[in-house]
């Protein structure tokens, strides 16, 4: 028994160290995710799709599979698992830890840049390194037509006109005959530059609140 508890304490120091979580937000984290399997050692697709508050979710598929996307989960590899364990999901849910008044500017920048690369992974789904008209218009169209405002045809447009924005900002100087491949993460971050990432990318969804990461209902 102590022996046990002794190797669960190092263990959870170590994740501690590798997420910047404390020793309770791993334990809070661990608690949802065990209602979420249903005490079960991994969680499948499955579990986050029945999550009620996802249910309305315009992107829902993509929130569900950077679970699964091993770019997001501190891994040299790319590619989705078919389920994860608890590690896998702290490592994910580590993106939206949010900075501390002890953060150093330097950290938050490393955390801006990680969120910014999390988000970007969500849209570049085929693992290359941009995000393609095609991609991008999916994302666009499902944000927009979802919503039930808008067609289906006039959100495609609404995302060309959107891409076609991009590639003069990033590359101005493009031939009329020139193909803009798509959006770099490169470019990502310089359209995203004024956007206050660090505090403000958090979730409520799983019932935990990753500003205080708590567990328990959310009002919002």
């Amino acid at each position: 028994m102590g022996a046990s508890q002794t190797r669960t304490e190092h263990k959870n120091q170590d994740l501690a160290d590798r997420t910047g979580f404390s020793l309770e937000q791993i334990q809070n984290l661990h608690k949802r995710f065990q209602q979420l399997s249903g005490n079960e050692e991994t969680i499948s697709r499955e579990n986050l799709d029945s999550i009620p508050a996802l249910a309305n979710n315009p992107i829902r598929k993509q929130i569900i599979e950077a679970f699964f996307d091993k770019r997001n989960q501190h891994q040299d590899e790319v590619g989705s698992c078919e389920d994860i364990g608890f590690e896998q999901f702290l490592m994910v849910m580590s993106h939206f830890r949010p900075p501390t008044l002890k953060t150093t500017e330097e950290e938050k920048e490393a955390m801006r840049k990680e969120k910014l690369r999390f988000l970007f992974n969500m849209h570049d789904t085929d693992n290359d390194g941009t995000i393609t008209l095609v991609e991008y218009r999916k994302v666009v169209e499902e944000l927009l037509s979802k919503s039930g405002a808008i067609g289906q045809e006039a959100a495609k447009a609404i995302a060309d006109a959107a891409m076609l924005e991009v590639a003069s900002t990033n590359v101005p100087h493009m031939a009329p005959d020139e193909f803009y491949e798509g959006i770099t993460f490169e470019h990502f971050e310089q359209i995203l530059k004024g956007l206050e990432m660090e505090s403000r990318m958090h979730i409520r969804f799983l019932n935990v609140d990753t500003t205080t990461m708590r567990c328990g209902k959310s009002t919002s």
